[in-house]
This record gives structure tokens, C-alpha cells and sequence, in this order.
């Protein structure tokens, strides 16, 4: 159900919703079924697809009842014994044996990690190609520089353009990075695995506890870590590589409200059927997708901000409050994240540059803009330049674009 309070959250689809956390919480037991059997510890029976045996699960029933265990993977596993005791005995009699509850929340949320930051750089795959396109079609098309607010010196729309490419290259290489260092959590109750071995001893099973976690690693496709109950760095280091994303948009939609206001109008925003309108005044046509797109940079900070002070004050070997407190912050910055992403695709692919006005701008501003280059030439005696031609100004502009177009290339030969 897309929330009424954070337009356009329908973008982000089921992603981490409570239903797809149940799921994966159901995914995990099932991975773990499958592994107590390969190890020789539960009979082969036991070994099934829970999701489809166990048939829907009500979320609202889930979440109220959660309350007693303080977590939502408590009330589950009574549920699903009791949905599988009569169909499945032994199903329901090795169900969750030798795991925690923070084993299948955790990994289950890692789970939903993974598939919102797959669709997180798929998205990003759309800019790049939009923000290399948008470089290379205007790498001589003259704009006024503005440092401090004021016109500075001449650059060209295609080097602005290359200079958010920069952003977003570097926010993908840390949000893949991050990605795949998302690993399977299994710890058992306080990150000994004690269960686990004890099981292998009672029941003769083959191998040992670590290979158990991590033929349940492999079957969820994750890689394996040590227990991470205490060390909250797998997820902090999403939240970072997600903020960073963010940052890198709030770039973009900074500088297109900046430059989209009427005084300046360079730039303009995709239409789009009632985009933008004012409920009093039907002149206006706001530039939305920038304002919602830096909305989410503004907040998702403190959303990161919250995993890193929940991951400084855990203690023992099981956090009293603090894994509680990461739950809602890590499903709202993916959805917030996955939700701005798509915005900054749909306004990169339809952004509208006028380069006509700014053309004019540098041309009525030329002399100012050229201020610098004249200074330098004093240093050295040289006449003043008469020519004010802002295009002699550019400096390295060009190697700059082309520098971040072959990187722009190579991870398109490259990616995921």
C-alpha cells in the first residue's frame, strides 16, 4: 500500500513491505530446512518449499501479535508449526531448530536489501546512460559558471552534466560494493552456534555448525560472515552507500530548481498529466520530480543516522533496544532510496536544456565572465584579450567530459 505521506512511494512497489519481509522470513526457514537435511540432522521430509505450504499469512494478525516477543519472527514460527503439523509432521517438527529470532530477521532483511538495491542500480543504469548522453550532446554548449551563487567563470552545460555523472558513477560503485557484502546472519542465540553443533551431536549429522551457516548462505544466494549480532556494519555500510546515492541526486534536483526558477529558466522538468499544478493557481507548473527527489537527500541522513547510533550502543550479545530501533529506518531509506532513484531516471531521460537562454546569459554577462582570464593575463604583461568569446575560457572542460564518458563506457561493459 503505497504511504500517503511520502508521494510516490508506489515506486518503490512491494519492496520491504511487511508482506515481502514475511516472505523472506518464510525463505529462511525454508533454507534452513534444506540444510539440516543435506547435514544429515532432520529426515528428508522434512525438507519443503514453506511458502507454498504454509499458504498466506495475515500481516496485521503477525504484527499484532508480534508485540509479545518484541519481533515479528517470534509469533511466525508457532504459526508455521501449527500450519504444517498435519501435512508435514516433520516439517514442522525441525522448523527453526538451532536458529534465533534475530538469525531470520536479520538475513531476511538482508534479503529484502539486496532485491531493493538491485532495483536501486537498475535505475542507476538509467541515469548514467541519460547523464552520458546529456554530456556529450552539450560538451560545447556555453553556460555561466556560478560559485557562491554569482556568475564566475564560462563552463559548458555538458561539463555540469558530467559533473553529476561524477556523482552518480562513484554512488553506484559504493551501493554495489555494499550490496554484495550483505551477508547471511546465523549466530544461533548468542552468536556460538551452539545449537547448531549441539544438534550435529545428538543426531550424528555430518560436518560442522560454520558449514551449516554456510550451506544456508549458499542456498540464499548471500555470502557468509561471522555472527554479526553486535557488529551492525553490514547494514550501516548499506545505509551510508544508500545516503550517498541520495546526496548525489539532491545534487542534480538542487541545481534543477535553481535553474529552473523563471528569472534563470535553463532548465525545465518532464511534463507529465496534472506534474506540478497548484490546487489555487493555474499558472504555475512546479518542478516536482526535483522537489521529491530532494526531499528524500534531506532526509535520508538522520534514516542512516539511526543505524549508526543503534550500532554504537548494542551490548552483550543480544541489544536491548538498540537491533529494535533499525527495523523502520532500513525499510524506509531503501524505499525512500529505490523511490528516488526512479524519480532522478524519469527526470534525467525527459529533462528539457535551453541552451538558447544560456547562450544568452554568457553572452550579456561576457565580460565578468572573463574577468579572471584577464587578471592572468596581467601577470605576464600580456595585452588584455578583446576578444570576450567565453568558448576561448573552458579550460580542460572537454577532457573532463571525456574523462567521465570512458568511465560512463566502462561500466556499462561491466555491469551486474
Amino acid at each position: 500500500m503505497p504511504a500517503l505521506l511520502w508521494p510516490g512511494d508506489d515506486r518503490a512497489g512491494e519492496h520491504l513491505s511487511d508482506t515481502a519481509v514475511v516472505r523472506s522470513m518464510v525463505q529462511v526457514e525454508t533454507a534452513w530446512l534444506a540444510t539440516l537435511v543435506a547435514a544429515g540432522i532432520a529426515p528428508a521430509e522434512a525438507a519443503i518449499d514453506l511458502d507454498n505450504a504454509v499458504g498466506p499469512i495475515d500481516v496485521h494478525d503477525l504484527a499484532t501479535a508480534s508485540e509479545a516477543g518484541g519481533n515479528p519472527a517470534s509469533p511466525l514460527i508457532p504459526l508455521l508449526r501449527e500450519r504444517l503439523s498435519g501435512a508435514h509432521p516433520q516439517a514442522a517438527h525441525w522448523l527453526h531448530r538451532g536458529l534465533t529470532s534475530q538469525d531470520v530477521l536479520d538475513t531476511a532483511l538482508v534479503l529484502g536489501l539486496r532485491e531493493t538495491t538491485d532495483a536501486v542500480l537498475a535505475r542507476i543504469d538509467t541515469q548514467i546512460d541519460a547523464l552520458a548522453a546529456l554530456a556529450d550532446r552539450h560538451r560545447a554548449d556555453p553556460m555561466a559558471g556560478r560559485t557562491l551563487t554569482q556568475h564566475a567563470v564560462p563552463v559548458t552545460f555538458g561539463l555540469t552534466a558530467a559533473h553529476w555523472l561524477h556523482g552518480v558513477l562513484e554512488a553506484r560503485d559504493d551501493l554495489r560494493d555494499a550490496h554484495d557484502r550483505l551477508p547471511v546472519q546465523i549466530g544461533g542465540a548468542a552468536g556460538t552456534l551452539a545449537a547448531p553443533a549441539e544438534l550435529l551431536r545428538l543426531t550424528g549429522g555430518r560436518g560442522d555448525a560454520v558449514a551449516l551457516a554456510r550451506g544456508t548462505a549458499a542456498r540464499l544466494g548471500l555470502p557468509w560472515s561471522p555472527p554479526w549480532h553486535t557488529v551492525r556494519a553490514p547494514l550501516t555500510r548499506l545505509a551510508d552507500a544508500l545516503t550517498r546515492a541520495s546526496d548525489a541526486w539532491g545534487h542534480i534536483a538542487a541545481d534543477v530548481l535553481v535553474r529552473a526558477r523563471p528569472e534563470i529558466a535553463e532548465l525545465a522538468e518532464p511534463t507529465g498529466p496534472g506534474r506540478g499544478g497548484s490546487s489555487t493557481m493555474p499558472h504555475k507548473a512546479n518542478p516536482i520530480l526535483s522537489v521529491l527527489i530532494r526531499r528524500a537527500a534531506l532526509t535520508a541522513p538522520n534514516l542512516a543516522a539511526q543505524l549508526h547510533l543503534a550500532a554504537a550502543t548494542t551490548v552483550d550479545e543480544r541489544p536491548d533496544g538498540a537491533w529494535h530501533t533499525e527495523w523502520t529506518p532500513l525499510a524506509e531509506l531503501a524505499r525512500h532510496t529505490l523511490t528516488a532513484a526512479d524519480q532522478t531516471a524519469e527526470l534525467l531521460t525527459g529533462l528539457h536544456v535551453d541552451t538558447g537562454r544560456m547562450a544568452r546569459a554568457v553572452q550579456s554577462s561576457a565580460s565578468a565572465l572573463l574577468a579572471e582570464q584577464h587578471s592572468l593575463t596581467r601577470l605576464v604583461d600580456e595585452p588584455p584579450e578583446t576578444n570576450f568569446d567565453p568558448s576561448h575560457y573552458l579550460g580542460s572542460a572537454d577532457a573532463l567530459i571525456d574523462d567521465m564518458l570512458e568511465r560512463a563506457r566502462t561500466h556499462a561493459g561491466g555491469q551486474r
